[in-house]
C-alpha cells in the first residue's frame, strides 16, 4: 500500500515530522503485512491548521453539494468493496464473508443512509420571533477503534462532513490500513482538501494531542472505557464537547416463553460473532432456572460447532483475535473464570485443536457465575459467554441493570408485548428484542459508564451540530 507510511493533511499525503515505523501484523499468521508511521502532536498541529482553514469555507458549503460528495464516496466504496474486505481480513482477522457481508456492507449501509438524513434534515426553523439553526460544531478529532475499523470511521467521518465539519481522525494502530483506502476514496470523491485529515498513531501520543488540543472542537472516541476516562481527562482543560461509545457487557434475558433452544443457540452465535470483539455483543445470558442445564448443553453443542479457522477460507465462521495484546488478555480472563470457581461449559483456555499459528481462542461458555468473579464484571471481547440461571422476571432485569455498563441488551420473548415491557426496564442504549435485523437508522451509544453521545441515523448527525438562536430574527 503506497501512501501507508505518509498522512493525509491539505489534501496530500505528506511524510511524517518525524520517522517512527509500526509493523501491521495479521492475527492469522503473526506476520507483518506492511508498516505505518505513527504521528507526532507537531503532525496533529498540522492537521488542525488544515482543518480550520478549510472549515471557514466548508462550513458554508451548500446541502446538495454534501449530498453530491457523499455520492461519490458510497460509489467509491462499491468499486473498492471487495479491496476494503481483505484488508479489513488481514490487519484484524474477521472472516473474509464476514468482512464482506457485514464489516464492509454496514460501511456502505451509513452512507447511503446519511444520504437521505441529509436531503430532508431541517437546519433552520422558526421558534417564536426566533430563527434557530444548527450549525457545524467545528473541527473535530475522531479516534477509532480496531474491532469494526472502517465502519466505526464511517460512523464519525460521515455525519461529521455532512454535518459542515472539519475533520482530524486517527483509526487504531493495530488495524489502520483501511482508513488509508478511505482517504484515498474521499479525494476522489472531490472533499476540499483539508475537510479531512488523517494522521496515523498511538493513544499516548496522537490520540492525547488530538484530545487536548485548542483547536479542536469536539472529540469523538470509541474504545474502552478506561482509555475514555483519558480522553474525556484530557479535553476538560479546552472545555471541547465529548462524545464516546466505550465497553459493554450485554445481558440476553431468555424469558420463559421464549422458543429455548433456539434462542440459546442464536445468542451463542451473535456471542461468538467478530470473534466476540463487538462492544454491544451478547456476553452474559440469562435462561430461567428450570431451564438451565438444557440451556446449557445447547450452548455447549453450539459453542463445539464453531468453524475457527483461516479468515480467508469462506467457510470460516470465527477468525483469530485481533493482536496478541487481546489474545492475552482473553486468555487471562478465562484462567481467571477457572481459578474463581466458574464451571467451563465449554472451551477453555488455549488455541482450538490444530491451530498453533495465530491470535486463536476457544469459543468458551461459563455457567455458576457469582457477581465479583472478573469475568463477570469486566468486558471481555473474546469469544466467552457466561450464562446464568433466574428465579423470576424481576431477578434477571436486576442483575442485567447491575452492571456498571449500559451499551445495550436482549430481550427473548414468545411475546412481543412482554419483550417491550422488559426492554423499557433495562438501564441501556439500546435493547434487541427477539433477535432483530441490523437497522441502518437506529441510534447507537450507551449509558452509564458505556459511554455518551449517539452514532447512527439522524442522531449521528445531530451531535455534530450546534444550536444557534437568532433572537428578533423575525418581527413580533
Amino acid at each position: 500500500m503506497k501512501n501507508s507510511k505518509n498522512f493525509y493533511i491539505n489534501g496530500q499525503w505528506v511524510e511524517p515530522q518525524q520517522q517512527n515505523f509500526l509493523e501491521v501484523i495479521n492475527p492469522a499468521t503473526e506476520k507483518s503485512i506492511g508498516q505505518i508511521s505513527l504521528g507526532s502532536r507537531k503532525d496533529v498541529d498540522l492537521a488542525v491548521g488544515a482543518a480550520t482553514l478549510a472549515f471557514k469555507s466548508y462550513s458554508q458549503s451548500s446541502v446538495s453539494e454534501r449530498v453530491s460528495i457523499l455520492e461519490n464516496v458510497k460509489r467509491g466504496l462499491e468499486s473498492r468493496r471487495e479491496e476494503i474486505a481483505k484488508t479489513i481480513t488481514e490487519q484484524m482477522g474477521a472472516p473474509i464473508t464476514f468482512a464482506r457481508e457485514a464489516q464492509t456492507f454496514t460501511c456502505i449501509a451509513h452512507v447511503e443512509a446519511m444520504i437521505g438524513i441529509l436531503r430532508s434534515f431541517v437546519f433552520e426553523e422558526r421558534v417564536g420571533t426566533t430563527l434557530v439553526t444548527k450549525e457545524p460544531v467545528g473541527v473535530v478529532g475522531l479516534i477509532t477503534p480496531w474491532n469494526w475499523p472502517l465502519n466505526q470511521i464511517i460512523c464519525k467521518v460521515i455525519p461529521a462532513i455532512a454535518a459542515g465539519c472539519t475533520v482530524v481522525l486517527k483509526p487504531s494502530e493495530i488495524a489502520p490500513l483501511d482508513a488509508i483506502i478511505f482517504a484515498e476514496i474521499l479525494h476522489d470523491a472531490g472533499l476540499p482538501a483539508g475537510v479531512f485529515n488523517l494522521v496515523n498513531g498511538d493513544g499516548p501520543n496522537v490520540g492525547d494531542a488530538i484530545s487536548r488540543h485548542p483547536g479542536i472542537h469536539l472529540v469523538s472516541f470509541t474504545g474502552s472505557t478506561r482509555a475514555g476516562i483519558l480522553v474525556a481527562q484530557a479535553a476538560a482543560d479546552t472545555v471541547k464537547r465529548v462524545t464516546q461509545e466505550l465497553g459493554g457487557k450485554s445481558a440476553n434475558i431468555i424469558l420463559d416463553d421464549a422458543n429455548i433452544a433456539e434462542a440459546v443457540a442464536t445468542g451463542v452465535e451473535l456471542c461468538l460473532s467478530n470473534s466476540g470483539q463487538s462492544c454491544d455483543a451478547p456476553t452474559h445470558m440469562f435462561v430461567p432456572h428450570r431451564y438451565y442445564e438444557d440451556a446449557l448443553n445447547v450452548a455447549a453443542l453450539t459453542a463445539n460447532a464453531a468453524v475457527v479457522g483461516d479468515p480467508l477460507n469462506e467457510k470460516t465462521q470465527y477468525g483469530p483475535l485481533a493482536s496478541k495484546m487481546q489474545f492475552d488478555k482473553v486468555q487471562a480472563l478465562i484462567c481467571s473464570g477457572i481459578e474463581e470457581g466458574a464451571r467451563l461449559v465449554a472451551g477453555g483456555v488455549g488455541r482450538p485443536q490444530g491451530l498453533s499459528t495465530g491470535f486463536y481462542a476457544r469459543p468458551t461458555i461459563f455457567a455458576d457465575v457469582k457477581p465479583e468473579m472478573s469475568i463477570v464484571r469486566e468486558e471481555i471481547f473474546g469469544p466467552v459467554l457466561i450464562i446464568s440461571a433466574y428465579e423470576d422476571e424481576a431477578m434477571a432485569i436486576a442483575y442485567a441493570n447491575s452492571s456498571h455498563y449500559g451499551l445495550a441488551a436482549y430481550v427473548q420473548s414468545g411475546s412481543l408485548e412482554r419483550a417491550r415491557d422488559v426492554a423499557k426496564q433495562l438501564r441501556t442504549g439500546s435493547v434487541f428484542i427477539n433477535y432483530p435485523d441490523w437497522d441502518v437508522m437506529a441510534p447507537f451509544g450507551g449509558y452509564k459508564q458505556s459511554g455518551n453521545g449517539r452514532e447512527g441515523g439522524v442522531h449521528g448527525l445531530v451531535e455534530y451540530l450546534e444550536t444557534k438562536a437568532n433572537v428578533g430574527y423575525y418581527a413580533a
